[in-house]
């Protein structure tokens, strides 16, 4: 007669309540993924066994329910994969938990402290997955103004214009001729080399049945700076449009070139040179009108372009769902930080727990996998939102009554065992 079969019994529904315990406290735990202990027989070379044992606990990585939090430094993982975090020990760990907080040295870290990692941009704002994953970090200065460089406009231009213009020149307009001379015209905003918002009109003047030709003038900026009178940027090009309306496809883009003296108009009507590049960096703005059409429908305006910007304060940053943090600005210009990797494993399941919502490689899980989400079997970031605990309330406590019920029933075997000794010592 022996014990040990109860004995075992009860150690093994004490290891189960304990991890039914352990899911029930982490039921509101961010990330959190459960557990359940499984049981195996014991025998030793005879018919009736010796009990029974915890032949492992198992760790169940089903996804958990993802809600919105409605806090921007918020991710969730929708699919396989864990976010990799450096601890500051500099041991890296791996967490389903993506609440972040952006620290006042642009550290995006969990709430122990540990760095997220990924693929880190660079000046230009280009990510190059692949790479070495490392902590990343959100530079919190300013985005430099970029002067214009590239213009395009698309319009259509009225065929059923009748009257040819006359040709004139830059100094024909500077000594006072008329500008209404043109067919048509629009503004386009342009940046110089400090940011300075300039405005570029194009005037658009027919001068042949199917030929247009395109002047401009520069306007505007900081205080003093040169006002550019008319002048020919086609270079002696005329639209050349074919008989059913269409931009010639031989017509190339041209360029403004604003280095060189031009005549201009000073506030007193007074006409002068001035250089371009005596305050500011040389500039030339290519200017591409392709989708320009002649059509007898009016002119008019399809769309403007073009790639200058004035400087810009950082205002915020955003992560998109393949992990890309992006830097907003003042200007409304939006530059990449870096990128969020996820890592994946073969057998998640043999990941050890560490505590703190993270989980260590082990010879189990096999090596890590990284890459940007999305890619293999790694899924998507949700931001602004949060994966809940995995845990199932109903069903942890359905297993805890029967896990009662089992320590029960193997406390009264052991009680039985005690009687039925205690008969045979009174014998």
């Amino acid at each position: 007669m022996s014990f040990s079969q109860a004995l075992s019994g009860l150690n093994a529904q004490r290891e189960k309540l304990g991890a039914i315990g352990n899911n029930i406290a982490n039921s509101q735990t961010v990330g959190f993924k459960s557990s359940e202990v499984q049981f195996a027989d014991v025998f030793a070379q005879s018919r009736i066994g010796l009990g029974t044992k915890v032949s492992t606990t198992l760790q169940n990585f089903n996804q958990g329910n993802i809600e919105s939090s409605g806090r921007n430094m918020d991710l969730a993982i929708a699919g396989d994969g864990f976010f990799r975090f450096q601890q500051p020990s500099g041991e890296v760990g791996y967490s389903r938990n993506g609440q972040l907080t952006l620290t006042a040295d642009g550290n995006l870290v969990n709430a122990q402290g540990a760095k997220i990692m990924g693929y880190s941009a660079d000046a230009n704002g280009e990510v190059q997955p692949g790479g070495d994953v490392e902590a990343l970090t959100v530079d919190s200065s300013g985005l430099e103004a970029s002067a214009t460089t590239g213009l395009d406009i698309s319009l259509n231009l009225d065929a059923g214009e009748g009257k040819l213009k006359p040709t004139f020149t830059a100094q024909d307009i500077a000594n006072g001729l008329d500008p209404s001379e043109y067919s048509f015209s629009t503004n386009a905003t342009v940046y110089d080399s400090q940011g300075s918002a300039r405005n570029l009109t194009t005037y658009f003047t027919k001068t042949d049945p199917n030929k247009w030709r395109v002047d401009a003038r520069m306007s505007g900026g900081p205080e003093g700076a040169p006002t550019y009178a008319f002048s020919d940027i086609a270079d002696g090009q005329d639209f050349d449009f074919t008989t059913d309306g269409r931009l010639n496809p031989d017509f190339e883009p041209f360029a403004i070139d604003l280095d060189s003296p031009q005549a201009v108009i000073d506030p007193d009507g007074n006409t002068a040179t001035s250089e371009f590049g005596d305050t500011l960096t040389s500039q030339q703005i290519e200017v591409d009108f392709a989708g320009t059409s002649q059509y007898a429908n009016g002119s008019t305006v399809n769309d403007i372009s073009q790639n200058g910007y004035t400087s810009g304060s950082l205002v915020g940053t955003t992560i998109q769902d393949d992990g890309t943090i992006m830097r907003n600005y003042s200007n409304e210009e939006s530059r990449a930080a870096g990128q969020i990797a996820l890592a994946d494993f073969r057998n998640p399941e043999g990941l050890k727990p560490e505590g703190d919502n993270l989980w260590s490689a082990t010879g189990a899980s096999g090596q890590e996998l990284v890459g940007v989400p999305g890619s293999g079997q790694r899924g998507l970031i949700e931001p602004g939102a949060v994966e809940t605990s995995n845990v199932d309330m109903a069903q942890e406590l359905v297993d805890m009554i029967v896990s009662q019920r089992a320590y029960q029933a193997n406390s009264n075997t052991i009680s039985t065992q005690d009687e039925l000794l205690q008969t045979i010592i009174n014998l």
